[in-house]
C-alpha cells in the first residue's frame, strides 16, 4: 500500500500588513495529497501563493507573524501542532528543502563539504570524521567529479550549476524521505538546468523519494512531475496528472498560462518589410562589431571572455545571442553600448567608430531592481536620460516620461511613485521606458525577461516587439532561453567560450542547426509533452553513459 508523505488540507496563510489586525491573504483553502516516490508539481505566476506552501510543509512561517489554519502532515507530523525539537527532526531528517538561489543559502567562507558536514552531524549526532565522509558521499552522488578534492572548496568556486548540486547534496545528507524544490532551475542555463532535473528523476527512481516541486516554468513541471497543481491568487484552480492537465486543461487560467508558456515550435516572429536602402543600394548597419576581442584577469591567467566576434544589427531587426553563462554574451552586449571597451576590434555605430557610450544607444538589464534606484521615484528614473540630453524644462520632462509610461503599459500618474510598490515585470516596463526616453537607434536587452512569469515575459516582449515596429528601432536580445529568443528574433548568433559558434535566420539555426554545440543546447530546451520528456532524458543518459 502506498504510504501518504504528505496531506495539505484546507491551508490557509494570512501575512501581516501595515497596522494592527492587517493582514493579506496568501494561500486561501489548499488541499492535496503528496505519496511517497511520486512527485508533484505546484505552478503559478509570482504571488500566486506557491512558496508559501512549500514553506508551510517545513513550518518555516513560525515565528513570523503570519496566520496559518488548516492541517499541514508531513511524514505523520502535525507540523503546527509539534514541538520545537519535533520541528527540527522534521526539518532535514524528514523533509529537506532546496532553495531557488544557491548563494544565499551557502555560507562564502565555509568549505562547500565542511557545511554538509554540519548539517548531518547536527541531525545524526556523527563523528567529524563519518560527517565529513558522508559529505564526499552526497557529493559524488550528485555528480560533483573528484569530490574529495571539491569537497574543500568554497561556494565561489563552484559554477552556479554546481552550487545547486551541493544544495541538493546537503538536502540528501540525512537521507529524507520527501525533497521540495523551490525554483531550483530559474537561474541555470537550459543544458545545466537539464541535468538538474535528470538528478531529481535520478534520485527519486533510485531513492524513492517523494518531490515537491514548486516552478513558474510549466515546461520544467513537465519533465520532472507525475501531477501538477495550478494555483492563481492563492487558491488551487486545477490538479491533476501532469499529461492530462497540459494536453486537455479544464480551467481558463491554466489555458491562459500554457498559452503564454514560449515554445519551440511555437509562433515566429513575422519579419518586417526591409528598411529602404540608401542611395548607393546598401543598409548600413546600426551597430557592428568588428574582430571584438575582450580578456579579463591577471596576467599569465588571462581569459578571452569574447574571442574575436564580428556581428551587424540593421533597423527593425531583432539578433537573439544565445548561450550558457560564461559564453561571453553579456559582455558583448555591453561592448556594444559602450559600458566595456575591446581590447581589440571596433563597434561602429551608424557606420562610424564609436569609443565609450554613444548617443542613441540604451540597454535594459536583467534586474530592475538593481537597476532602478529605490530612494528615487520612477518618474525621475525614466527623466534621467532626458536630464542628461540637456531638457531642463521640468513641466516638459515630466509630460514627456508620462507618455513613456503610459506607452509601455504604465499610467502617467505613477511618476512619483517608488520601484518597491511595482511587481517585477511593471518594473521591467519602468526600464524599457527609461530606454525609449532619449530615442535610441540601438536597446541592448541582456536576459530581460528571465526572471519573469511566463504570461509577463510575454507581455514584455510582445511590447518590445510592438515598440520596434513603431520606431524603427535595432534590438539585440541576449538570453538563455532558446524558445524566447525563437519567437522575438529575425535571427539568432549562438555563442560558446566567447566566440560565435552559429549564425543565421532564426529559423534555419533552430530548424536546422549545423553545429553540435547548438544541437545540444536545442536537445535540452524542456519539452511540454511528459513523454517526449522521457525520451529525451534517455537520450541524454545514453549519450554520458557513452561519454
Amino acid at each position: 500500500m502506498t504510504q501518504t508523505l504528505v496531506e495539505v488540507a484546507a491551508l490557509t496563510v494570512d501575512f501581516p500588513v501595515g497596522g494592527a489586525d492587517a493582514y493579506v491573504r496568501a494561500v486561501d483553502g489548499v488541499s492535496f495529497t503528496l505519496e511517497a516516490g511520486r512527485a508533484l508539481g505546484i505552478v503559478g505566476e509570482s504571488g500566486s501563493g506557491k512558496s508559501t506552501v512549500a514553506a508551510a510543509l517545513l513550518g518555516l512561517h513560525r515565528g513570523t507573524g503570519a496566520r496559518l489554519s488548516g492541517t499541514v502532515r508531513v511524514g505523520g507530523t502535525d507540523v503546527a501542532a509539534a514541538a520545537p525539537a519535533e520541528l527540527r527532526r522534521l526539518r532535514g531528517g524528514t523533509a529537506a528543502m532546496v532553495f531557488q538561489d544557491p548563494l544565499s543559502s551557502l555560507d562564502p567562507y565555509l568549505a562547500i563539504g565542511d557545511q554538509i558536514a554540519e548539517v548531518h552531524r547536527i541531525h545524526s549526532g556523527a563523528s567529524r570524521r563519518a560527517a565529513r565522509a558522508r559529505a564526499v558521499e552526497v557529493l559524488d552522488r550528485v555528480g560533483i567529479a573528484d569530490a574529495v578534492r571539491r569537497s574543500r572548496a568554497r561556494p565561489h568556486e563552484f559554477s552556479g550549476g554546481m552550487r545547486q548540486r551541493a544544495l541538493i547534496a546537503m538536502a540528501l545528507a540525512c537521507e529524507p524521505r520527501l525533497l521540495i524544490a523551490d525554483e531550483p532551475t530559474t537561474a541555470l542555463d537550459v543544458t545545466v538546468q537539464a541535468q538538474i532535473l535528470d538528478l531529481l528523476h535520478g534520485l527519486r527512481e533510485e531513492r524513492g523519494l517523494g518531490l515537491l516541486l514548486v516552478t513558474h516554468d510549466v515546461g520544467v513541471a513537465a519533465e520532472s512531475v507525475d501531477e501538477l497543481l495550478v494555483m492563481r491568487d492563492g487558491s488551487a484552480v486545477e490538479r491533476g496528472p501532469v499529461a492530462s492537465v497540459l494536453a486537455a486543461p479544464a480551467e481558463p487560467y491554466t489555458r491562459a498560462l500554457l498559452a503564454a508558456v514560449p515554445r519551440l515550435d511555437g509562433p515566429r516572429r513575422t519579419p518586417d518589410p526591409a528598411p529602404a536602402p540608401a542611395s548607393d543600394g546598401t543598409t548600413e548597419p546600426v551597430v557592428e562589431a568588428v574582430g571584438l576581442r575582450r580578456e579579463f584577469g591577471r596576467r599569465g591567467r588571462r581569459v578571452a571572455a569574447v574571442a574575436g566576434v564580428s556581428l551587424a544589427v540593421r533597423a527593425g531587426e531583432t539578433l537573439g545571442i544565445v548561450g550558457e553563462s560564461g559564453s561571453g554574451k553579456s559582455t558583448l552586449g555591453r561592448m556594444l553600448v559602450g559600458l566595456v571597451e575591446p581590447d581589440s576590434g571596433q563597434v561602429r555605430h551608424g557606420g562610424v567608430p564609436a569609443t565609450g557610450i554613444t548617443d542613441g544607444v540604451q540597454m535594459v538589464f536583467q534586474d530592475p531592481v538593481s537597476s532602478l534606484n529605490p530612494r528615487r521615484s520612477i518618474g525621475e528614473s525614466v527623466a534621467d536620460p532626458l536630464r542628461a540630453a540637456g531638457e531642463r524644462d521640468e513641466a516638459a520632462l515630466r509630460a514627456r516620461v508620462g507618455e513613456l509610461l503610459e506607452r509601455v503599459g504604465l499610467e502617467a500618474g505613477h511618476y512619483d511613485r517608488y520601484p518597491h510598490e511595482f511587481s517585477g515585470g511593471q518594473r521591467q516596463r519602468v526600464g524599457i521606458a527609461r530606454a525609449l526616453a532619449p530615442r535610441p537607434r540601438l536597446i541592448v536587452c541582456d536576459e530581460p525577461v528571465s526572471a519573469l512569469d511566463v504570461t509577463t515575459q510575454a507581455q514584455v516582449t510582445a511590447l518590445l516587439a510592438e515598440l520596434q515596429r513603431e520606431f524603427g528601432i535595432a534590438l539585440v536580445f541576449i538570453a538563455h532561453d532558446l524558445a524566447v529568443v525563437r519567437q522575438v528574433s529575425d535571427r539568432v548568433a549562438v555563442m560558446r567560450a566567447g566566440e560565435i559558434v552559429e549564425e543565421g535566420p532564426v529559423d534555419e539555426v533552430y530548424d536546422r542547426p549545423a553545429h553540435p554545440y547548438t544541437r545540444r543546447l536545442l536537445a535540452a530546451v524542456p519539452a511540454l509533452d511528459p513523454g517526449l520528456a522521457a525520451e529525451r532524458r534517455t537520450s541524454r543518459q545514453e549519450a554520458f553513459a557513452t561519454a
